[in-house]
């Protein structure tokens, strides 16, 4: 299905002359704390991208939620303040990418966070028995729209006045342990975390920040399982405990108001009861 694009929910009017600062390091602008910020969160529609807009828009910042599907994505925006705006967008898809940003400028003039947070899981199966379009859907969706998310981000950052922003990818615990029949899930949050050591690297000369939030049993829709029961490495089914997805916002929005010359490069948020430390 072709992706719908701009359709924007909720947008006031924006400023960008805020006061700026310079790297002591290379010279360039970077945006200041009372300057109008501005973050793309991909995935914004429910969970945890749901929880980090609402974070960042209680602290100030102007919001813009990217997802696939308009309802959800309107549920949010209604519950935020004025300073929002929502894009149905399939990220995964190069020129859609390169709409949500074009949208974002022309709303708000600048992009100065990207959330890197949209993602799917691949049903636990075998990988002999796992299709390769399953494969590739959840390589597209969880590596190569990041990917094509943080190229757009680069180019504005690089361009904007002042110059500089930040990204923060969602790595999930799994790019550090794996689930039993998950490799497709967990080969594309192993790359992101060289994706975004990669990032930090070449972002430091103009600005750019890249972090990696790797998060565990946030209680959302999409671990809605877990009470019920999960399988574990050793075979046994038991249910896991999760942890508020509002407290996961408020780690990413943390992160997000980080000073430019300060990075958190990867980050672990989980249910304190979760059987991650060990598993495997």
């Amino acid at each position: 299905m072709q992706p719908q694009i701009g359709i924007s929910i909720g947008l006031s009017a924006c400023a960008t002359n805020g006061h700026a600062f310079r790297n002591k390091h290379k010279g360039v602008k970077l945006p200041s704390i009372d300057q109008d910020r501005v973050a793309i969160i991909t995935g914004g529609g429910t969970g945890v991208g749901a929880a980090a807009a609402a974070a960042l828009n209680q602290k100030g910042w102007k919001t813009v939620i990217c997802g696939r599907r308009l309802e959800p994505l309107q549920a949010v925006s209604d519950v935020l303040n004025d300073r929002n705006m929502a894009v149905v967008a399939d990220v995964s898809v190069p020129s859609a990418v390169d709409e949500l940003f074009t949208e974002t400028i022309e709303s708000f003039g600048r992009v100065d966070l990207l959330f890197n947070n949209a993602g799917i899981g691949a049903p636990p199966v075998p990988v002999e028995d796992l299709p390769v379009e399953t494969w590739k859907q959840v390589v597209d969706t969880n590596l190569t729209a990041s990917w094509l998310c943080a190229r757009a981000a680069f180019r504005q950052m690089k361009l904007q006045s002042p110059t500089g922003g930040r990204i923060i990818n969602n790595g999930s615990v799994s790019a550090q342990t794996p689930r039993p029949f998950s490799s497709p899930y967990t080969a594309t949050k192993h790359a992101i975390t060289g994706l975004t050591k990669a990032l930090s690297l070449e972002g430091r000369s103009f600005g750019i920040t890249v972090g990696q939030i790797d998060i565990g049993n946030a209680a959302t829709p999409l671990t809605a399982q877990m009470s019920k029961g999960v399988l574990q490495p050793n075979g046994d089914t038991m249910a896991e405990a999760t942890m508020n997805v509002e407290d996961v916002g408020e780690a990413v929005a943390f992160m997000a108001e980080l000073p430019p010359d300060a990075n958190i490069l990867q980050m672990t948020i989980m249910a304190n009861e979760m059987p991650f430390v060990g598993r495997g």
